[in-house]
């Protein structure tokens, strides 16, 4: 994972990327070769979301059907986990590079990692504690240290091989099954240790070294440790430059990833190893703003605001921030994966913990406008209210009241709302004309930092409305 000043500027050409094609007589391609128009467009470019892979490879084949995504979809909320050697100095997960540490230095913290206190049924207790549906652990980060038993690792640099003696990988995926929570495994082709990553093309043979280690390990985590439900990539970009497209003619994305479909048939899989991958990504703590974005996506954050891995400097998200980021997500049609950096012993920081705690007792009370729904039909308006809906039921969420009256709508297409209630029981009023749908909860009924109203319509929900 790359921190947020490393990525600034990447963020930002990516986003232009985006975009701007459009301004110069052509529009971003779909998924399947056809170029993005209308609508879709629209809501992209009017989205604060930053989707660094959209010019990724296309390989329709690859691609998971909308049925085999559905799980994921329902999802909505998993558990990102930073953890390796980068713990014991505890100054973030870019500290090999970032402070210029020797290959040979930082590979003697391998002899100091041996988390005595490591538990991993303690990491998936802390994600169900959080109502969340899946996790993602980093495997093996840009330093090139694979928490697995890796005959593929270059020099093995693995915690089986040193200190520990331990398959973190193995322990993690059994503790996930048995709390059942979806299984995924975070890896980077990206390592710091090979000078040919920063000069592919000069430093050949180098690199290929590098790229024969990343297509065997690759084949380890996908073949050897059951059934794999998420592969997320990081780090495909060479020399920490350009996009991870960019990187594709040298990782071949498309030879790599028909590898893992034949290891995996329906892992759903992140476009960061330069192929476009089933959903996209956005990174980082920024607000989300602007219309539902009509394709699958995830946004990844740190609960610690300062890196993913471990660090003794805490900057955690507040319960509110998290809370809202989840709905802003969810109403835009996208799941959150929330970030945690146990420290040098495997153990969740107890603040950490506390507030995943928090996290889960809210969705206790309103996972069902949550989990299974999908966005709208109302478009979100910023800072105001956003949608979703599963079958009759339209919920939703309202951050900002008007100062007098109810809050107004558009209408709802040949369907009549019948009632509606806050999900603690508060009953409201709706009214619906043609003019647009009035709704309106009384003051004692509404709840911070959101209300969530369910709307009981007389049949099915319709799909996304167009805005106005």
């Amino acid at each position: 994972m790359k921190r947020t000043r490393m990525i600034a500027a990447i963020s930002a050409f990516a986003l232009i990327a985006a975009v701007a094609p459009a301004a110069a007589g052509t529009s971003p391609s779909k998924e399947d070769g056809r170029k993005m128009e209308g609508d879709e467009l629209k809501s992209l470019q009017k989205s604060s979301a930053v989707f660094k892979s959209m010019d990724g490879v296309k390989a329709d084949d690859l691609r998971l059907s909308d049925r085999d995504m559905g799980w994921w979809k329902d999802a909505k909320f998993g558990m990102f986990i930073h953890w390796g050697l980068y713990a014991i100095p505890a100054r973030g997960e870019w500290v090999m590079f970032q402070e210029k540490i020797p290959a040979e230095e930082y590979a003697r913290l391998a002899q100091q990692f041996n988390p005595k206190k490591f538990d991993a049924g303690g990491w998936a207790k802390a994600a169900k504690d959080a109502g969340m549906k899946y996790m993602v652990m980093v495997a093996r980060h840009h330093d090139g240290f694979a928490l697995w038993d890796s005959p593929g690792s270059y020099r093995d640099f693995t915690s089986v091989k040193t200190a520990a003696k331990r398959d973190f990988v193995k322990e993690y995926v059994e503790a996930c099954r048995k709390a059942d929570l979806r299984v995924g495994l975070y890896y980077s082709p990206l390592d710091w240790r090979f000078p040919g990553y920063f000069k592919p093309r000069e430093l050949a043979d180098n690199a290929a070294l590098l790229k024969k280690q990343g297509y065997a390990q690759v084949e380890e985590l996908m073949k050897n440790y059951g059934k794999i439900d998420i592969l997320w990539y990081d780090g495909g970009w060479l020399a920490h430059s350009g996009t991870d497209a960019d990187a594709a003619w040298f990782w071949e994305p498309v030879k790599l990833n028909a590898k893992v479909r034949r290891l995996q048939p329906k892992a759903v899989i992140n476009p960061r190893s330069g192929w476009i991958g089933d959903f996209q990504c956005d990174e980082g703590s920024h607000e989300i703003k602007g219309p539902i974005i009509p394709r699958p996506w995830e946004k990844c954050l740190n609960l610690n605001d300062t890196a993913w891995g471990f660090t003794e400097r805490q900057n955690l998200l507040t319960f509110d921030y998290v809370v809202t980021t989840l709905v802003n997500v969810v109403c835009r049609g996208g799941n959150v994966l929330l970030n945690v950096g146990p420290d040098r012993d495997g153990v969740i920081p107890v603040a950490h913990a506390a507030r995943l705690r928090e996290i889960g007792k809210w969705l206790e009370a309103n996972g069902e406008a949550i989990y299974g729904t999908r966005a709208g039909p109302y478009e979100p308006v910023d800072g105001v209210y956003g949608s979703t809906h599963r079958g009759n039921r339209v919920y939703l969420f309202v951050m900002r009241w008007p100062e007098s009256g109810p809050i107004m709508l558009p209408p709802l297409p040949s369907r009549k709302p019948l009632s509606c209630r806050t999900l603690s029981g508060v009953a409201g009023t709706c009214a619906q004309n043609a003019d647009g749908l009035a709704i309106s909860v009384p003051e004692s009924g509404r709840s911070n930092p959101v209300t969530i109203v369910s709307i009981e319509l007389d049949g099915v929900a319709p799909g996304p409305l167009s805005s106005r």
